[in-house]
């Protein structure tokens, strides 16, 4: 019997609901003809009620309840309250259903918005990075191709295995901690048949996974500064040292290189170094980043836990 009840009950409260929450309830928390849907709610409320009033007196006390005759007339005071309050419990139940509801897809949506605003810049901070290298490459070839070098083969070689790199493996999220220092040994030998004799390069790795992920290109501005400002400057000998060193999933960088003596130790962030602190912000959670100028030596110190990836 009381199955039967709620479902006689139930067609009405329906109609009612839906027009509550998709059709009159939007239109009422936004501003404009808030006025007329507050009417049209009103109406909606009257005609429930009717509607409800109607179906218990000439549907449930007569079919279900078996009732002849009703003792109460269907313009009963009390009856009207009860439906009132059995259709406001169920539609306040509903309207904070919705409510939650819609915030929280307001919230997926701004946190998908934000995810892919992250996602563009560090596609445009990669971008911005893969030509800047390029320019200075292709400055070192034409050098070479003056001078009629026999290196100049091997070195369009090295840079067209470079850009496979760049094109193929830095769209990715992350590659092997072994892939990205193939690509800086292979940046190094194409830098160093340029500085000939000139330049002293030492890179020191101590590596404990070799399939840790990193995000592609992270070291590499790193290294490609030491060689624009370090060693093209120069005017003597110079060197630049690196050290790699990887344990449980904590990367320690270090890089330095000499420079021409200066009294100006104020550090300036080129396209380099600033798109790689950028970049280092959007992708980890625990990292750290010092850049130290001192008189004749530039250095870097990197740490990053791996591990922290954010998954942009």
């Amino acid at each position: 019997m009381a199955f039967q009840l709620c479902a006689a009950l139930l067609p009405p409260k329906i109609i009612f609901i839906y027009l509550l929450l998709y059709v009159i309830l939007d239109r009422i928390l936004k501003p404009g003809k808030r006025a007329l849907f507050v009417f049209v709610l009103l109406l909606a409320i009257t005609g429930s009620l009717f509607t409800v009033r109607a179906i218990e007196v000439f549907f449930i006390n007569p079919v279900i309840f078996h009732q002849v005759a009703s003792t109460r007339p269907y313009f009963y005071a009390f009856g009207f309250l009860f439906s009132f309050i059995d259709l406001g419990y169920l539609a306040g139940f509903a309207v904070a259903l919705h409510l939650i509801r819609l915030q929280f897809v307001a919230k997926e949506r701004e946190k998908a918005l934000l995810k892919e605003k992250l996602e563009t810049e560090l596609k445009y901070l990669r971008n911005q990075t893969n030509p800047h290298f390029l320019f200075n490459t292709l400055n070192n070839i034409y050098g070479l191709a003056r001078r009629k070098s026999d290196d100049t083969p091997e070195v369009v070689m090295k840079l067209s295995q470079l850009l496979r790199f760049m094109l193929y493996e830095s769209s990715k999220s992350s590659v092997k901690i072994s892939e990205e220092i193939k690509m800086l040994d292979d940046f190094i030998n194409l830098e160093k048949i340029r500085y000939t004799q000139k330049l002293s390069v030492e890179f020191e790795k101590k590596i404990d996974n070799e399939s840790e992920p990193i995000a592609p290109l992270l070291l590499l501005p790193f290294v490609e500064n030491a060689f624009k400002h370090g060693a093209s400057e120069n005017r003597f000998e110079s060197f630049i040292r690196i050290i790699l060193e990887l344990e449980g999933g904590i990367l320690h960088f270090t890089i330095e290189n000499s420079k021409e003596d200066s009294n100006d130790n104020s550090v300036k962030d080129n396209i380099g170094l600033g798109n790689v602190r950028r970049q280092l912000e959007l992708m980890y959670r625990q990292y750290d980043l010092q850049v130290i100028n001192e008189v004749s030596v530039f250095k870097v110190f990197l740490t990053v836990n791996l591990r922290s990836y954010a998954n942009i």
